[in-house]
């Protein structure tokens, strides 16, 4: 079974090697979906629960949210294009998260890029 939470951040970027319009400064409202696959917990507080959605939220906020919302991604994501924001997203995510299955990080509302457990084996 997976579950998925929702979380939002507003970001700046530039995207250096872009010939349009993406190559100057400009901003999104990024969606972030971070889903979690796995059993559901038959001991402790979140007995019938694969996560509680509180832990979620606090480790999502914790090690993605508060280092991204508001700042400028360049200063942190080399060519920070949607593909590679999802991957730092992740590197920063499966150590804490191990049940972590797939996020989708919608960059506008038809465009976003998907990255599954599955495309590291």
């Amino acid at each position: 079974m997976q579950i998925r939470k929702s979380f939002r951040f507003e970001a700046a970027h530039t995207l250096p090697f872009h010939l349009g319009k993406c190559a100057r400064p400009h901003g999104h409202s990024y969606r972030l979906e971070v889903a979690v696959r796995g059993p559901l917990q038959t001991e402790g507080a979140a007995r019938g629960m694969i996560e509680d959605f509180d832990v979620l939220e606090a480790i999502v906020n914790r090690h993605v949210i508060d280092a991204l919302d508001h700042t400028s991604l360049n200063d942190t994501i080399e060519n920070p294009t949607c593909e590679h924001i999802i991957m730092w997203i992740w590197k920063r995510l499966h150590p804490v998260l191990p049940a972590l299955d797939e996020l989708v990080l919608w960059e506008t509302d038809t465009a976003r890029a998907i990255l599954r457990k599955s495309d590291f084996s």
